[in-house]
């Protein structure tokens, strides 16, 4: 694949950063995780390009964007996606978001209707009760615990998660992730992302009832969920029942269950379900793969 142009956008208050594949179809911006930055979208990329125009962000507080100490909510990324669009002059947009990114896309495809293609939501978008997201911060602990750490090289700062059973096989499209979530300091490498804005959206996010968008999507969707958890089958992103709740309360939703994968894995894995199942929803392919 090739490599991104790496562009500056303005934000609402804040730079942002975006990560463009140039190609000759309509617009995709994709919108990141929790911890996450614009790369963990390559492998994804990989399967639209040339075929689409995609931009990747990194949300205020990851990667190359400004890192304000405070504002981190699920409808303040929904108006730095508005002012995005602006700058970029764009009037429409198809909204692709992995975990967080699935309920910033619905956030701005519920107070932004008209201006939404379509979205793809991966692994996330649930309206989830406070057990489930005691059971997923669990699993999630160690990568908001190494934020702000100082590890001596990329090397030790990249062993212990060559080790997640989640993260395997390791690949180029994880090297080139992780690489660029790094910045070299004085005394080793750390994560570009601080811990505390981190802190704020997860606690932020708990309080957010992702139903009550529900009714106010008007585009098509298509929903893409992993059947394995991160550590076990009790942390699930989005387990079924959430899934089909938003089958039923979403207008125009399908649902495609990738078996096999797990909350990463259905981003950085190959996987040519997921990626004929995105051609087809796009209208790039003939919907050979069965939707529901």
């Amino acid at each position: 694949m090739t490599e991104p142009t790496m562009v500056k956008a303005k934000g609402d208050g804040v730079d942002i950063q975006l990560a463009v594949w140039e190609g000759d179809g309509e617009n995709i911006l994709c919108i990141h995780g929790l911890s996450a930055n614009c790369r963990c979208w390559d492998r994804i990329v990989s399967g639209l390009e040339p075929e689409f125009r995609v931009l990747a962000m990194d949300l205020r507080g990851r990667g190359l964007s400004d890192k304000p100490p405070t504002g981190y909510s699920i409808d303040q990324h929904a108006k730095d996606v508005l002012a995005v669009l602006k700058d970029q002059g764009l009037t429409t947009i198809t909204l692709m978001g992995h975990s967080l990114g699935a309920y910033v896309s619905l956030a701005f495809a519920a107070h932004y209707p008209t201006l939404v293609n379509k979205l793809i939501l991966v692994d996330g978008g649930g309206s989830l009760p406070d057990v489930q997201w005691d059971k997923i911060e669990q699993a999630i602990k160690p990568s908001i615990d190494r934020l702000g750490q100082v590890f001596p090289s990329y090397e030790d700062y990249t062993a212990p998660l060559k080790l997640a059973p989640f993260l395997k096989p390791w690949t180029g499209f994880l090297e080139t992730y992780f690489r660029y979530e790094i910045d070299e300091i004085d005394g080793g490498v750390r994560s570009r992302t601080p811990a505390g804005p981190i802190r704020e959206e997860v606690a932020n996010i708990r309080r957010l009832d992702a139903s009550l968008m529900y009714p106010k999507i008007a585009c098509p969707v298509l929903l893409l969920r992993a059947t394995e958890g991160m550590l076990s089958n009790e942390d699930m992103v989005l387990p079924a029942d959430r899934a089909n709740r938003m089958v039923r309360e979403i207008a125009h939703a399908k649902s495609v269950d990738l078996p096999g994968t797990n909350h990463y894995s259905i981003l950085f894995g190959e996987n040519e379900v997921r990626d004929r199942t995105i051609l087809a929803f796009l209208g790039a392919i003939s919907p050979s793969v069965s939707l529901p």
